[in-house]
């Protein structure tokens, strides 16, 4: 993963051992304070366009991997629980060039394609089973001396446990050092097979090399969970000089695409002070004026909004992200109805995009026009062939039953909509309202009762 090159993993076997006991904390404070998962249909378009290359070059089927966005200004991004990236806003925000983004989606597809997490479970496995010998070892050693009077013997019994727990705990991280080394080297080998320059993947990892070089000079390099950074950047340094396409320029549709989602999340994510102060009314680039508009918006200045977004429209009129931001921006100022055209715009373009679909299914409800529900019905359950049971979907159908007056099928999308977030108790009063409305046996009662059964047995 490419954390920061310099970042010690300091881990002691005792708290691997404690993790398992500590989970069920961790899971609840995690539903509370876990990373910021973001949507957007523009960023994880790009996404899917820059590592579909990527991922066929490793082996890999690129619908097998989905790839997510953590709201998190740091440079970084890992692999977890399967052929699943994280990459954090960072990685665009503080990075110069698209490559040095394909170069961390390359290097963590090198984890994916090495088996890497499975592998990590099982050295971690080995590793705790190391330590839980010498622990034991070491505990009856100790309880023997302090019963038998015998300090020498207690404090030995100590050493024993301490000095299994650095064994073990040092053999983990040389195992971890070598998956990193390995993901290096075979997403060089991506960027090859792809003909792309591995370049902006070298210039990254020297980047953060020289961040870290200060806090692992005087540090132990077998206490760290990456090589050191001096040596990884050598070897890499060595590999990516070798490749054809080292040093080929960028190609600019690729960079503009880049720099507009720089643009969107500065504009999402920053203040508008600074926002103006990036992007001056001076400069009139696309990537300017779009994260300008955003940050008007937000403020609610629409007035003022809506003449640039209109520019950036007429002059890119098949950017579909153009439109769906002025869609976006008249809903959110309480103008709906005049932002349907502008999503209807958006999802002519991309008429299979799910999020678009939800997008205008919100729309067309925050009209309030009960004509409208059906349409919006139909586009959620388009929407759910991508998203799958996305809470926000059931939240919306939930709405467009209401605005029908379909109090029985607004209750049941109701109490799916709390199942999925979690709300157990929400849930089952919903359902019971839902099958109370329902006809005993129809196909929404069976679906009321099977929700009530699943509450029944979670306990």
């Amino acid at each position: 993963m490419i954390s920061r090159l310099g970042n010690i993993l300091r881990v002691t076997l005792t708290a691997c051992l404690a993790a398992s006991l500590l989970a069920p904390a961790l899971a609840e404070e995690k539903k509370q304070t876990g990373p910021n998962l973001i949507r957007d249909a523009e960023i994880e378009g790009y996404l899917r366009t820059i590592s579909r290359p990527i991922f066929s070059a490793a082996g890999i089927n690129p619908g097998d991997v989905h790839v997510y966005i953590i709201a998190d200004d740091r440079i970084n991004a890992f692999v977890a629980g399967g052929q699943r990236i994280f990459v954090n806003t960072g990685l665009f925000s503080r990075t110069k060039s698209p490559d040095e983004l394909i170069g961390v989606i390359a290097h963590e597809t090198g984890h994916i394609a090495g088996g890497h997490l499975a592998k990590l479970k099982n050295e971690l496995a080995r590793a705790s089973t190391q330590s839980i010998i010498g622990m034991l070892v070491g505990v009856a050693a100790a309880v023997g001396g302090a019963a038998s009077g015998n300090p020498q013997a207690a404090k030995a019994g100590q050493g024993i446990m301490l000095g299994s727990q650095g064994i073990a705990q040092r053999n983990f991280l040389s195992y971890q050092r070598s998956m990193e080394a390995s993901a290096d080297q075979a997403g060089l080998k991506f960027l090859n097979a792809t003909k792309q320059d591995p370049q902006g993947m070298l210039t990254l990892f020297q980047k953060l090399a020289n961040e870290s070089i200060a806090s692992t000079s005087q540090s132990d390099p077998y206490l760290f969970s990456h090589p050191m950074p001096l040596d990884r950047i050598r070897n890499l340094e060595m590999e990516a000089k070798r490749s054809p396409y080292f040093g080929r320029p960028d190609n600019p549709a690729q960079v503009l695409r880049y720099e507009l989602i720089k643009a969107k999340l500065m504009g999402y994510m920053q203040s508008s002070q600074r926002v103006f102060q990036r992007y001056p009314s001076s400069d009139t680039s696309l990537e300017s004026r779009y994260a300008r508009a955003i940050a008007m918006y937000r403020r609610g200045d629409i007035k003022n909004a809506l003449p640039v977004l209109d520019s950036l429209t007429s002059d890119v009129p098949q950017n579909p992200y153009f439109w769906e931001l002025k869609a976006q921006a008249l809903l959110e100022n309480g103008q709906p109805a005049r932002g349907l055209p502008a999503i209807e715009k958006a999802r002519k373009i991309l008429p299979n995009n799910g999020l678009l679909q939800m997008l205008h299914a919100q729309i067309l409800l925050a009209t309030s026009d009960a004509a409208k529900a059906d349409q919006a019905l139909k586009l959620l359950v388009l929407a759910k062939k991508t998203e799958g049971e996305a809470p926000v979907i059931f939240k919306y159908e939930a709405q467009a039953h209401a605005l029908k007056g379909d109090l029985a099928r607004a209750d049941l999308a109701t109490a799916e909509y709390y199942w999925i977030t979690g709300e157990k108790p929400l849930a089952i009063e919903k359902a019971k309202k839902a099958q109370a409305r329902f006809k005993k046996g129809s196909r929404e009662w069976l679906r009321a009762n099977d929700l009530l059964t699943f509450a029944e047995n979670k306990g």
